[in-house]
């Protein structure tokens, strides 16, 4: 049985007044409000609003909410910290992401019948509660006047479905059903871990759910016949009124796929385009930084370092908040793209992403483990055995913390079921700017098989970091006629240094951070009946594998 760890709400801060900010439908969300000023002397007078909606407890030590509404009164602002319907002192159940439109606007509206509101309400926030304020915005609430959602997603969290249309589709996580067993389960967060070595995830969650003597409305609707309820009015996050918004997104977070497909669908809508500011990060999920201090790199922040965390994290907002709802300055004036050139410690600024002048390049795999500039004439083919028993595993223990690690990889490329592919010495440094894919001819003697491309920077001494991937699942990979798919590698903001090479990883596993297939088409969730199966790759001719890079300035080796 699992060793399960009950997580209650922590005490209510003493900087903040509770509040019971009652919805629609009678069900009670229970708020903190911070003011201006010392607590026995708060500023009552009516002022600008930030709104922040989560679900890992407003009171809580994962997200110092605390601290941050401190640092944001500091700068004039009322704050409101809310726990999402269901979570810690909110009523109401614990079901993911579909409450949170009418929530937050009705939230959006207690707000400003309040007598310390003036009617203008921001928003900000991480993750989920950087979920929530796309929600609110998708309310169309006319309070609201502007939202800083960072490493976030409208799609955050969707379980991965086919589409009967489409031979491919997403690889799933292994956390996706997880999160719906720890920490949205009931109010309480409820932190346990799978048995990983087993793989019957199914059955495990079952022994959970006995075992705590209840069952969780989240999961039951994902698992195993999915009820996907809807999320946005017309199902469509940006189909109503547009709020700026200043989009964060980092290079190494695992959400960014989701962001990523936000500003696509942002560029496809003018009315949200035209206020759509991006700020483009070196960090992970959870903030840390690629250049940061080893003393700084630790799993648990100390109070100072959170609060050295505060200003980099809460500054940015606070200058767009302050043309978009202080209506201080210019929105013309504020650049519509701030991106981090990781590996030099580079903020830059640019009209457009990617940059003007980036062109695109092409790399192509060889037979004997190269990068060349120019594909072979004929094809060959490259095999590896994918092993239910024996998964290439994932380099860090948490994917949301890569940085925490920030791993060398270079081993994983020494494996038999792991081909590895590299280029020459960069003669000179080399800057990547925009998006990154794959172009590749794959097939199976298995139903289902999944394929993984990392992009590594070998460095003089070895070590290797990575700096893009991206995978795919392909079903029916048995088939008589190989699939040729295109993976995205995501979006690339790097510097290859002199001396420097690119290394490609391709594999069929990525455990646990990923579902590994079981060989025999077996949902990998429920697991079950396993076999090896070998997989190959086409490499040279016109479908041999094949890397497009996005090169802002230098040569690339």
């Amino acid at each position: 049985m699992p060793d399960i760890q009950r997580i209650p709400p922590a005490p209510e801060s003493p900087l903040s007044v509770p509040a019971r900010i009652r919805m629609r439908d009678g069900v009670l969300l229970a708020g903190d409000v911070y003011l201006p000023g010392a607590p026995d002397a708060a500023d009552t007078a009516p002022g600008d609003t930030i709104l922040i909606r989560l679900p890992y407890d407003k009171s809580g030590v994962y997200c110092f909410i605390p601290q941050v509404a401190e640092y944001l009164t500091g700068h004039g602002y009322r704050v409101v910290a809310q726990d999402v319907r269901g979570k810690f002192r909110s009523e109401g159940d614990a079901l993911l992401f579909v409450n949170e439109v009418d929530d937050g606007y009705d939230t959006i509206e207690w707000i400003t019948c309040q007598p310390w509101s003036n009617g203008r309400v921001a928003m900000w926030g991480d993750s989920y509660y950087g979920y929530t304020q796309w929600a609110a915005a998708a309310s169309g609430h006319p309070a609201l006047k502007a939202i800083a959602p960072r490493v976030t997603g409208t799609g955050l969290g969707e379980p991965v479905h086919r589409d009967p249309s489409r031979r491919t589709r997403a690889v799933e996580w292994g956390v996706t059903y997880m999160y719906p067993l720890t920490q949205f389960f009931d109010n309480d967060m409820l932190q346990w871990e799978p048995d990983w070595s087993r793989r019957d995830f199914a059955a495990q969650a079952e022994e959970f759910m006995s075992q705590v003597g209840a069952r969780g409305l989240s999961y039951d609707q994902w698992y195993p016949n999915p009820v996907l309820l809807r999320r946005f009015p017309n199902g469509d996050p940006f189909a109503g009124r547009s709020v700026p918004s200043l989009h964060t997104i980092g290079w190494w977070d695992n959400c960014a796929p989701l962001s990523w497909a936000d500003v696509e669908r942002i560029s496809q809508r003018p009315n949200w385009d035209a206020h759509h500011y991006l700020r483009i990060e070196s960090i992970d999920h959870e903030s840390y930084q690629l250049h940061e201090a080893d003393g700084d790199r630790v799993a648990d922040r100390s109070d100072a370092q959170i609060r050295d965390l505060l200003p980099r994290t809460l500054d940015p907002a606070l200058a767009f908040f302050e043309v978009f709802v202080r209506g201080n300055g210019a929105a013309a004036e504020l650049p519509r793209v701030t991106w981090s050139l990781a590996g030099t410690g580079e903020m830059r600024e640019s009209p457009v992403w990617p940059p003007e002048g980036a062109r695109r390049v092409s790399r192509y795999a060889t037979g004997d483990g190269c990068l060349a500039a120019a594909p072979a004439p004929t094809e060959s083919v490259l095999r590896w055995t994918h092993d239910p028993d024996d998964l290439v595993p994932s380099s860090v223990p948490d994917a949301f913390s890569f940085l925490l690690f920030a791993p060398d990889e270079a081993e994983l490329g020494d494996r038999a079921d792991v081909l590895r592919f590299e280029s020459d010495e960069a003669v000179a440094d080399v800057d990547l700017a925009g998006p990154v894919s794959a172009r590749l001819r794959i097939a199976s003697d298995g139903p289902v098989m999944d394929c993984f491309v990392r992009v590594l920077d070998v460095a003089p001494d070895r070590t290797a970091l990575r700096i893009a991937r991206g995978q795919v699942q392909l079903l029916e990979a048995n088939d008589a006629d190989p699939a040729v798919i295109e993976i995205d590698l995501g979006q690339v903001g790097y510097r290859l240094r002199a001396g420097h090479r690119l290394r490609v990883h391709v594999s069929s596993s990525d455990y646990p951070e990923f579902l590994p297939q079981t060989g025999t088409g077996a949902d990998p969730w429920t697991w079950g009946a396993t076999r090896p199966n070998t997989q190959s790759l086409v490499v040279g001719g016109a479908d041999g594998f094949q890397l497009h890079f996005t090169v802002l300035e230098g040569e690339l080796p």
